[in-house]
């Protein structure tokens, strides 16, 4: 039973997957010619997200920094919200969840982008990063979950929305992380030229 179980872990994942290609493909698409013009034009990459998608986020600007699967020069990227203290002395004067828009205030310029990710559910600091990011004249690609969640709503014509078609936040995660990988790779492919 318990291996069953695991099983479906499997299949769930991999059904997801092969449904969401199409649904997701141009918004990738879009998303990563994004990405190349900020970075091509000497924009930096701010990554923040709410939940499990701060490891995400993490995982995105190491991949833009360091190198996803071929050796390049380092791009400039930067995770938000991994500073403990800065959440702490936030935390403790009542505007932790204003953390990540304080770094969009203090890092972003116009030309950069912030990638925003969430699985759905209710994000408001994630959603304080991304008015903060319009309000600098900052594009945002969005990665959530099932129609875009509250993350969609605040999303201007010209930012990117990449909403994983599923509920569960397990397999919206799952499905970011190839997401993440597409863009980095897009990137590498653009920047490098064919292997």
């Amino acid at each position: 039973m318990l291996e069953q179980r695991i099983q479906q872990h499997f299949f769930d994942s991999a059904d997801l997957k092969y449904a969401a290609v199409d649904v997701l493909s141009r918004p990738i698409h879009d998303a990563a010619h994004a990405l190349l013009g900020c970075i091509t034009s000497g924009g930096k990459v701010l990554a923040c997200g709410s939940g499990g998608a701060v490891l995400l986020a993490q995982h995105a600007a190491a991949q833009l920094v360091g190198q996803f699967e071929r050796e390049r020069p380092s791009l400039a990227a930067v995770a938000l919200g991994a500073d403990a203290a800065l959440l702490n002395a936030l935390a403790r004067s009542g505007q932790g969840e204003q953390m990540l828009a304080r770094q969009v205030q203090a890092l972003g310029h116009p030309g950069d982008l912030l990638l925003a990710i969430s699985t759905g559910d209710s994000a408001p600091d994630v959603l304080a990063a991304i008015e903060v990011a319009h309000d600098k004249e900052m594009a945002v690609i969005a990665l959530t979950g099932e129609a875009g969640g509250d993350l969609a709503g605040v999303l201007t014509d010209t930012d990117v929305c990449i909403a994983v078609p599923n509920q569960r936040a397990a397999r919206v995660l799952e499905a970011q992380l190839l997401v993440i990988h597409c863009l980095c790779d897009t990137v590498d492919l653009q920047l490098l030229g064919d292997h």
